[in-house]
């Protein structure tokens, strides 16, 4: 097996679902890029960001880093909607505070929300039918 191929396992929902994928630039600091990976490590994030997350009806988020370009992997349910969960999401205890939080890493306006960082990505090739 080649062991430079970083592989992740896939969670199973017992259910359809649909995946969104977004993206969202950092700043080019490799000091601020450490530490916003620490602060997204087990332990250090708040534990009222993934219990939110779960609340917003989001079943998976996984979050890909490749230099300063984030990739996010969302998992929901079919036909799940998307801008009354994000809209649930900010409404949150402390979902605004973190946001501006890590406002400090990223390329976005002060203030803004999840849904306004994270930029939609447009799928442009699926191997399966």
């Amino acid at each position: 097996m080649d062991t430079s191929i970083k592989r992740y396992p896939a969670k199973e929902h017992h259910q359809p679902v649909e995946r969104i994928c977004r993206t969202l630039e950092l700043r080019d600091d490799p000091q601020l890029i450490a530490e916003y990976r620490r602060r997204h490590s087990q332990g250090a994030i708040w534990p009222e960001i993934p219990a939110g997350i779960r609340e917003a009806g989001l079943l998976e988020m996984e979050i890909y880093l490749l230099d300063t370009r984030l990739f996010m992997i969302v998992e929901v349910p079919v036909g799940f909607d998307w801008d009354a969960a994000m809209e649930r999401l900010a409404s949150l205890p402390r979902q605004q505070e973190w946001e501006d939080y890590m406002a400090i890493f990223q390329l976005v306006k002060p203030g803004s929300t999840a849904a306004e960082k994270w930029q939609p990505m447009e799928r442009i090739f699926h191997l399966y039918d």
